[in-house]
């Protein structure tokens, strides 16, 4: 990945990252070349792993098994207008770009066919995602022989973290006055989140 020093997060900036990132992109290679799946991933960050689960009709976990893999987690991402640069009224050299927070994951795949590792990794999975809602749904929400059937279609995926790459680009580059008008500008078209970003990142 193509890091310039001015977008490159610091450790805790990573892990928060991987903490509460959302779904993300699973990818290996096989027979007929790359493959895809996009997965909700828990991070584990004492054992150094990612882990989640396939739809077991998803035949991509049979060829992932044991391979190398790059799992793309993604933070915000941004359109910015050269709109909003303090710098456009002064001096007009400025162009559209776009900001972004991604960390790029390698590293091996394990595959767990195992009813009760699955079960532990649907409770924790649910219980990260349901924290902060104010009545958190729960499995044994779900009637225990229902829950169990769900369990025998998933089949359980874990990365063994080996190498992590990651780019926070969030304007870090411009002057404060044109960042300043990129956290504004973002929020006046509702990207809370974009902003936040920005805002947290500034030099």
């Amino acid at each position: 990945m193509y890091v310039p020093a001015q977008f490159a997060p610091d450790e805790a900036d990573v892990q928060r990252l991987l903490a509460h990132h959302r779904a993300a992109d699973l990818i290996t290679t096989g027979p007929d070349g790359l493959e895809a799946t996009m997965l909700p991933l828990l991070h584990d960050p004492e054992q150094g792993t990612l882990l989640g689960h396939f739809a077991r009709n998803n035949d991509h976990w049979k060829r992932a098994d044991g391979r190398p893999c790059l799992v793309i987690v993604r933070g915000p991402d941004s359109y910015i207008s050269p709109t909003w640069y303090a710098s456009k009224a002064e001096h007009g050299r400025v162009v559209p770009t776009w900001n972004y927070v991604t960390a790029h994951v390698h590293g091996h795949v394990t595959v767990h066919d195992d009813v009760d590792w699955l079960d532990s990794l649907v409770r924790r999975l649910t219980d990260a995602h349901e924290a902060d809602r104010p009545a958190p749904w729960g499995v044994d929400d779900a009637p225990e022989k229902f829950v169990r059937g769900q369990l025998r279609a998933i089949v359980g995926v874990e990365v063994r973290i080996e190498r992590i790459d990651a780019k926070f680009k969030l304007s870090q580059n411009r002057p404060g006055a044109d960042i300043d008008g990129v956290v504004a500008g973002l929020r006046s078209v509702g990207d809370a989140a974009g902003s936040e970003a920005v805002a947290a990142h500034r030099p």
